[in-house]
């Protein structure tokens, strides 16, 4: 092990990013008065503002994460008083509906929307390589051929 922390120590930089993306977002959530709202909402919200209530397969296909994650992110925001969890045309599907509450929230939030993305960008333009762009080729890398793979190609065990 060379201790070069860029590839030693990835899934614990990585984290790090993100809790350190996640909180600014956070900070700006509470900056707006809105201090229990948690980033993992704003696809779910932003989809069903656009596109109307769906289901939480067709959110979960939309961002591309597991159907459980989707499902506890809404059952929280169900809590948070964000969605109104419906019935299906079939009793296992669920359809998300916006509330009263987060409609009159949307002008806050579409500000900040706004101002995410271009903050987003800015940093994509200071680094050598867009951060965006770089996660999605990441993500499809793994995708075609998991860690997990490559990890037992380089294990040698005694």
């Amino acid at each position: 092990m060379d201790d070069n922390p860029t590839t030693d120590y990835l899934g614990t930089r990585l984290r790090h990013l993100l809790d350190q993306l996640e909180g600014d977002v956070t900070r700006t959530y509470t900056d707006l008065g809105l201090p229990d709202f948690r980033p993992r909402y704003t696809p779910i919200i932003r989809i069903v503002d656009t596109h109307g209530p769906q289901s939480i397969r067709q959110l979960a296909t939309t961002i591309g994460i597991t159907h459980s994650a989707i499902s506890q992110t809404a059952n929280q925001m169900r809590r948070d008083g964000l969605v109104e969890l419906h019935p299906g045309t079939d009793a296992r599907h669920r359809i998300v509906h916006l509330t009263d509450h987060t409609r009159t929230l949307l002008p806050t939030l579409h500000a900040e929307w706004n101002a995410t993305t271009a903050a987003a960008r800015q940093l994509d333009a200071e680094l050598p390589y867009p951060l965006s762009q770089l996660v999605e080729l990441a993500l499809q890398a793994i995708t075609d051929k998991p860690l997990h793979h490559r990890i037992r190609d380089h294990l040698h065990t005694p």
